[in-house]
C-alpha cells in the first residue's frame, strides 16, 4: 500500500508506472498493458496456480511459467512485493537514517537546485518578483502556514508567507509542523537531526526534541524514517534558512493523519496518544512563549482525476469554484482560532476535498489556543491536466 502507480508519461513504453515513495527501493518498473491485470494476483490472498491461469487466458498458451517466473522476479528485485528482499530493502534504509549525523536533502536536484548559488538564485527571485515594499512587520507574529507543493507552481504563497519574518525572528526556534504523507495515522514523528540543505545545515532544538518525546509517549515516533523523504518540512526548511539564515534553529515534527477521528464522531484527542501529544505542545507553548515561531507545512484540497475524482478538475472552474467557497469556510474557523469548528467541517463527507494540512492545522490550533488567522494568499494549481490542489499562506498573532 506504499507503493505509487500511475499511467506510465513515456509514450513509448505504455502501461502502468510503479515506484516506491518511501525509497527503500530506488526502482522504477513499467508494467505493460498486457500484464497490468496479473498485479492483482500479488494480494496475499490468491495462489501462484491463479495467477498461471490468469496468463493463459492472456495469451492462449498452457506454457506460460516462464512469463509468471519473470514477472514475480522482477517485482520481487525492486522491493515491490511484501517478501524477504523487500524487509532487508527497509530495515537497511531505516537503520541508515537512524544511525546518520544529520537529514539529508530528499528532494535537491529535482524539486529545486543541488547547488547553493543556483537554489539562493531561485529563492531571490521567488521572495523579489512582483513584491511590493519591505517584508511585513513581524512584531507579535505567532507563527504562519505555508504550502508544500512544488516550489514552482505554488512560489506566489511561498513569497506572501515568508515575506512574514523579520529581523527579530532570528533568534526564534521554529517548530515546523508537516504534514506526514507516508506516517502512521494518530502519531506524531520526531528527529533529533539537523536538516541539511544545500544552503546548510540547520540547527535542531534537542532539549525541545527530548522533552516532547518523554511527555509525548507512544504517540512519539522518535527517528521517524518518513523523515528522510517527507517534502512538507523540508521546503519549509529552504525559505526559512533563505530568510533567516543556514543555521536557523528548528523543531521537525511529522503530523500523521488523525484517522479515527475523521472516521468517528469524536475530536481527534478522544485518541489518549493524541491528546497527551497536544498537551505537551500546549505547554510547550505555554512555557516558551514567543521564544518559539510555529510554521505549517500544508497543502489544501486535492481534486480530479489524480485523486479519485470522477472528474477532470481545472483551477478555478467549475467545480473548483464551489471547491474555493468550501475552503474559504475552512479558512475562516482556522483564522477565527475555532478548533472544533473547523474540525467540525473537516469531518463532513469523512474530508472529501482530501485536505493535506489538517493534522498540523488542528494540533496548531489546540497547541496555540490564543492564535488568530490572516489569510494572505489563497490559490488553486492544476498540478496535472485533470487534477487540482489549493493551498494558501496565512499569518498567526495573538487574539
Amino acid at each position: 500500500m506504499n507503493l505509487d502507480f500511475m499511467p506510465s508519461p513515456a509514450p513509448d513504453r505504455p502501461g502502468l508506472l510503479i515506484r516506491d515513495p518511501l525509497q527503500y527501493s530506488d526502482a522504477t518498473l513499467i508494467v505493460p498493458p498486457p500484464l497490468v491485470a496479473c498485479l492483482e494476483f500479488y494480494d496475499g490472498m490468491q495462489s501462484d496456480l491463479d495467477l498461471r491461469e490468469m496468463l493463459v487466458r492472456l495469451t492462449g498458451d498452457l506454457q506460460v511459467s516462464e512469463i509468471e517466473r519473470h514477472l514475480t522476479e522482477t517485482l520481487s528485485r525492486a522491493g515491490f512485493l511484501e517478501d524477504e528482499n523487500y524487509v532487508r530493502l527497509r530495515e537497511q534504509r531505516e537503520r541508515e537514517f537512524a544511525a546518520g549525523p544529520r537529514r539529508e536533502p530528499s528532494h535537491a536536484g529535482g524539486a529545486y537546485p543541488a547547488s547553493a548559488p543556483e537554489l539562493r538564485a531561485v529563492l531571490d527571485r521567488y521572495m523579489s518578483d512582483g513584491a511590493s515594499g519591505g517584508p511585513r512587520p513581524a512584531g507579535d507574529l505567532i507563527g504562519l502556514a505555508a504550502p508544500h507543493i512544488s516550489l514552482e507552481g505554488g512560489w506566489e504563497t511561498y513569497q506572501a508567507a515568508y515575506r512574514t519574518l523579520g529581523e527579530d525572528c532570528r533568534e526564534r526556534v521554529c517548530v515546523i509542523l508537516g504534514t506526514s504523507h507516508h506516517g502512521e495515522p494518530d502519531r506524531f514523528g520526531l528527529t533529533r537531526k539537523p536538516y541539511a540543505t544545500p544552503c546548510g545545515d540547520t540547527r535542531t532544538d534537542t532539549a525541545i526534541v527530548e522533552r516532547l518525546e518523554r511527555e509525548g509517549g507512544d504517540a512519539v515516533q522518535v527517528e521517524d524514517y518518513c523523515h528522510a523523504i517527507e517534502h512538507s518540512i523540508e521546503f519549509q526548511v529552504l525559505f526559512l534558512q533563505h530568510v533567516l539564515g543556514s543555521q536557523v534553529r528548528i523543531v521537525p515534527i511529522l503530523c500523521g493523519s488523525f484517522a479515527q477521528g475523521l472516521l468517528s464522531d469524536r475530536e481527534p484527542e478522544a485518541h489518549e496518544r493524541v491528546k497527551r501529544f497536544l498537551g505537551a505542545l500546549g505547554e510547550l507553548n505555554a512555557r516558551e512563549g514567543r521564544r518559539l515561531l510555529w510554521v505549517l507545512g500544508i497543502d489544501m484540497a486535492h481534486m480530479g482525476r489524480r485523486y479519485g475524482d470522477p472528474f477532470e478538475a481545472t483551477a478555478g472552474q467549475g467545480p473548483m469554484a464551489e471547491v474555493a467557497v468550501r475552503d474559504a469556510a475552512r479558512i475562516e474557523r482556522v483564522e477565527a482560532g475555532d478548533a472544533q469548528g473547523f474540525w467540525n467541517l473537516v469531518r463532513e463527507g469523512q474530508d472529501d476535498l482530501k485536505w493535506c494540512g489538517t493534522t498540523p492545522l488542528y494540533t496548531f490550533l489546540r497547541a496555540v489556543p490564543e492564535a488568530r488567522g490572516t489569510l494572505l494568499r489563497y490559490q488553486q494549481w492544476n498540478i496535472d491536466a485533470q487534477s487540482v490542489v489549493s493551498f494558501g499562506a496565512l499569518e498567526f498573532r495573538p487574539a
